[in-house]
């Protein structure tokens, strides 16, 4: 069985309404990464020194040495840059993302984000790389960074992020069944649900575009006003998608060493004023729109066609294409994974099967198929789906002169053909299928060989939707 275990559907084009409190048509969560003194360092039992995000573009790392410029650029986050944009936000809503060790070694900064009531979330125990770091080795430092933050801020943390992330860190950070959520991702721009195991765990999705990070990094922000100007179009981007109907979230990241420096901080302050010209933003820390998302989007659980074992597939979609299970069968065979547990992805996976079978193995799905209004229907022995399907555009409740007229094209086709007349009959009303009979029947066989086929993909799209997201 061979399945891919990326989501590349998401919401799809419907994304749900996050009902943002008052009516709000966009939500604004300002992150400020608290790194200072949990990064990369001799000093903390590390192998070298940091060598990532600071003004040093393209630092490399100093194997057993400490990195005088680099551990300075830090200190001024810490010591100047929190400072200001503690003065600059302390009256909005912000989380915080807390390395465990830099908040123990900042105490006055501590008390200052719990003072201005700032949701402090773990930001791992440590700011190094985790890409190598062995499962169990992650599973301990993330243990660690839950028991250190609590003693640091007396409050365990709801939130977690990495950043610095391996493969595992997902699953590791919901494994513990601490958080309300997990930010490392940044797949969408709405919170959204995974199921690791027999937990279901939100993830609310993170940025590196509006991230001030771009300062640090080669073809990123150069100056204040690119900064500014790309969050303040991201901003009226999605607030016009809210006015339109879809409101979105929008996050911010932040650092204390990068846009707490002047000259960047005056571009954050020009965004702050205007998104706040608005009246119908909502300012909020990811606590709080992960608790507003989880109240109002609460996850179900359902039986995914890509987690299906292959006798529970094929005895559910077996039938999809009329008494055709060997669709199934081949369709099970192919990389399904979760853009195919919906509708539209899995009748992709069944066409793609159907498609690439003989001309015989097609013909015989063609064959299996009823006449319309014909001796079965009358009979009551039509599939349950077939019944519905026929019902819908009135076939069951034909006059006699109708049903004789059905009665002679289903003979004519089926002899010049070899095949019943088969067509979507969802997509039409009694005169229009009559209208299409009347029209194809006289077509040559190869082009409505081409056009039933179609037309029983076309059906197989029907049903799956009556059953399927």
């Amino acid at each position: 069985m061979t399945r891919y275990p990326r989501d590349l559907q998401g919401y799809g084009p419907t994304p749900p309404d996050p009902q943002w409190p008052n009516g709000a048509k966009i939500a604004v969560q300002i992150v400020l990464n608290y790194e200072e003194g949990g990064e990369n360092n001799i000093l903390h039992g590390d192998a070298a020194s940091e060598a990532f995000l600071s003004e040093i573009v393209g630092a490399t790392a100093w194997p057993g040495q400490r990195h005088a410029n680099m551990e300075s650029i830090y200190e001024y986050g810490a010591r100047v840059g929190f400072w200001r944009l503690h003065r600059m936000l302390r009256d909005l809503p912000v989380t915080v993302y807390g390395v465990a060790t830099a908040l123990a070694r900042s105490p006055a900064q501590v008390d200052a984000m719990r003072d201005a009531g700032w949701e402090i979330a773990s930001h791992g125990l440590k700011w190094i790389e985790h890409k190598d770091m062995a499962e169990n080795d992650e599973r301990t430092a993330i243990a660690e960074a839950i028991r250190l933050h609590t003693e640091v801020v007396g409050t365990p943390p709801r939130g977690f992020y990495c950043g610095r992330s391996s493969e595992n860190t997902i699953r590791l950070a919901t494994g513990t069944g601490a958080f309300a959520y997990i930010a490392d991702s940044y797949a969408d721009d709405l919170p959204y649900w995974i199921e690791v195991g027999d937990r279901d765990q939100l993830i609310v999705p993170y940025t590196l575009d509006c991230n001030d990070m771009r300062f640090a990094t080669p073809q990123g922000f150069n100056a204040p006003e690119q900064f500014f100007d790309y969050l303040r179009a991201t901003f009226d981007t999605l607030h016009a998608e809210g006015v339109a109907g879809a409101p979105k979230m929008m996050s911010v990241g932040l650092h204390c060493r990068l846009v707490g420096r002047p000259g960047r901080a005056e571009a954050l302050q020009r965004f702050l004023d205007h998104a706040r010209t608005r009246g119908d933003v909502w300012f909020a820390t990811r606590e709080q729109i992960a608790d507003h998302w989880a109240a109002t989007h609460p996850h179900t659980r359902r039986e995914n066609p890509s987690q299906m074992d292959r006798d529970s597939f094929v005895a559910r979609f077996g039938g999809i294409f009329e008494h055709s299970p060997w669709v199934a069968e081949r369709a099970f065979d192919l990389e399904l994974g979760p853009a195919h547990d919906t509708a539209v992805g899995l009748h992709s996976a069944l066409c793609r099967a159907f498609r690439c079978a003989s001309e015989d193995d097609r013909l015989g799905v063609l064959t299996a198929h009823p006449d319309l209004a014909g001796k079965l229907a009358a009979a009551r022995r039509l599939t349950e789906e077939s019944t519905s399907e026929q019902a819908s555009a009135g076939l069951d409740a034909l006059t006699d002169d109708e049903r004789a007229i059905f009665t002679r094209l289903n003979t004519e086709y089926v002899a010049r053909h070899g095949f019943p007349f088969i067509i979507a009959v969802r997509d039409h009303d009694k005169s229009s299928i009559l209208a299409a009979f009347q029209s194809r029947v006289a077509h040559d066989r190869a082009r409505e060989f081409d056009e039933a086929c179609q037309q029983v993909e076309r059906i197989a799209l029907h049903r799956l939707k009556a059953i399927l997201p």
